[in-house]
């Protein structure tokens, strides 16, 4: 008797299982990543937001408050493709929108290639530097190329790597033109976008925009005591880097959205049941790098306007192809803080930092050590490359070489730790060398990484682009929503390259070949 209520059991178990199906595979995955959101901002905001943007995704999507990366040093291009291929730089390849290349010892661009000409630009571009495939190359090979993949950014890497190395096109903003730009890596460019550069291209409104509050005055908080009136920022005023002045505006997300309606209006994305993949990007950084202790009221503006941006392209697709057929997923690029508190007013420490000093003193220390020689061969971004032909002439042991360089350099005013590529290629495991481990990569990174000590200024020789370092965590969302996505909050922290199998689970598709993250349980 007992045998046979348990056989009934599990006839209705399995049955019940059986009866539940799988959830709908989306027409239209949408990857929303925007630039520099914080979770902070995204929520003190919120009383100035409307109903259909942020509000709507925090109610009805999977929110997870903290995505944090698995590596140090995150920027836009390494942040986008880890998004994209769930893998870290040591193994995608992207360390940095620049790093030195070995063997020219010039700064190169994370997209550049000269084997391919671009459309409406001079640059010449393709992913080829980006060493694994993304969710967009898995779609292109499992739906044998039925599926659609386009990419839309105001930055040229956020626009390649969001479309692969397989992706029907990837559309940025010209910054000297204002004209929606490409490369002949992709197939032949669309004509609807040479349509749309003729007839409604920003450089058609620039005239006209000008960036002022939308909403009133005393709307605004959190405002500094000599703010009393209103800003005022005319992008055509000056005709030098208008458009740059532009691509760091709220006004750019709209340019993203229309030409995303331009899309959905001219090509079939979403109207079959062959999954389709829209990369887009937005931007939430400061205006023209300015200060944000300067300018409360932009930032704040700048958020109600991407309120308002998300808003329309809900609607968009709302209209085109119905949210019912659609998964969205809207993350952030994490967020890098220039500023420094003034040390005569607040009393922080901190000091300034000049790699090119260091590296100096770095070869004389060498010279007196291993002789005559020009030992150090290079430096940028807070690594310094060592002359491998001149310590292999020499006969000296590069490894030997490479640690004395990281005792010597740690000796240095503001230095934290340094750590050698021989260090982090075969030295002990620990949580921290995991994270610098993870964002290095041995044949593009340099010899020595410098980890300077927060409240430091990483002073540039050219005096421009300088930077405070901050370690303190700055919250960057994940927002899942779609149809079969349950509305739920989320606070433990979770790691960005769990979203791109998340994504190919959710398509029934592979997961990039470098992803070895678990997906999010959905």
């Amino acid at each position: 008797m007992k045998r046979g209520l348990i056989t009934s059991i599990l006839a209705l178990t399995f049955s019940g299982l059986q009866a539940q199906p799988l959830p709908a595979t989306p027409k239209l995955v949408v990857a929303l990543t925007i630039d520099q959101l914080r979770t902070d901002y995204m929520e003190a905001f919120s009383s100035l937001y409307g109903e259909k943007g942020f509000k709507r995704l925090l109610r009805d999507g999977k929110v997870f408050h903290q995505a944090e990366f698995p590596f140090n040093g995150t920027d836009r291009a390494s942040a986008i493709a880890t998004i994209y291929t769930g893998s870290t730089p040591s193994i995608n390849g992207i360390i940095a929108e620049n790093w030195l290349d070995a063997g020219t010892l010039r700064p190169v661009n994370c997209v550049d290639d000269s084997n391919f000409m671009g459309n409406y630009t001079d640059e010449s571009t393709s992913p080829s530097q980006l060493l694994t495939s993304t969710i967009a190359d898995e779609l292109k090979i499992a739906t044998r190329n039925k599926g659609l993949v386009y990419a839309i950014a105001p930055f040229r890497d956020a626009a390649i790597f969001g479309a692969g190395h397989a992706g029907n096109g990837a559309f940025w903003l010209n910054e000297n033109t204002g004209k929606w730009c490409s490369t002949t890596y992709y197939s032949e460019f669309p004509w609807w976008v040479s349509q749309y550069n003729e007839r409604k291209s920003p450089d058609f409104r620039i005239k006209d925009m000008v960036w002022t509050p939308a909403l009133p005055f005393t709307s605004y908080t959190f405002l500094p005591e000599w703010r009393n009136l209103p800003f005022k920022y005319k992008l055509d005023g000056e005709r030098i880097n208008k458009y740059r002045r532009m691509i760091t505006s709220p006004f750019v997300n709209d340019e993203v959205n229309l030409l995303t309606e331009e899309l959905m209006n001219k090509s079939t994305i979403g109207q079959d049941n062959v999954p389709d993949l829209l990369s887009l990007t937005y931007y939430a950084g400061n205006y023209n790098h300015q200060s944000t202790q300067d300018c409360a009221m932009e930032v704040q503006d700048a958020y109600v306007r991407l309120d308002r941006s998300i808003a329309h392209l809900l609607d968009i697709i709302e209209r085109k192809v119905g949210l019912h057929n659609v998964l969205f997923c809207i993350t952030s690029t994490g967020y890098t803080d220039p500023e420094a508190a003034d040390p005569n007013i607040y009393r922080i420490p901190g000091g300034e930092f000049y790699l090119n000093r260091c590296a100096t003193l770095l070869n004389m220390y060498l010279m007196a050590t291993y002789g005559e020689g020009q030992y150090v061969e290079a430096y940028y971004n807070q690594q310094i490359y060592l002359n491998h032909k001149l310590i292999e002439n020499k006969q000296l042991n590069l490894a030997e070489i490479q640690n004395k360089s990281a005792e010597f350099l740690v000796q240095f005013s503001g230095v934290n730790k340094v750590y050698s590529a021989q260090q982090l290629l075969l030295g002990s495991w620990s949580p921290q060398i995991e994270l610098v481990r993870n964002g290095f990569h041995r044949k593009r990174s340099g010899d020595l990484l410098i980890d300077v000590l927060p409240g430091w200024t990483i002073m540039q020789e050219n005096n421009s682009d300088n930077r405070v370092v901050r370690t303190a965590h700055i919250p960057a969302p994940l927002i899942l929503i779609g149809a079969g996505i349950k509305a739920e909050t989320i606070r433990i922290p979770i790691s960005v390259d769990r979203i791109a199998p998340t994504l190919s689970s959710v398509m029934r598709i592979r997961a990039p070949n470098a992803s070895t993250a678990s997906p999010l349980d959905l």
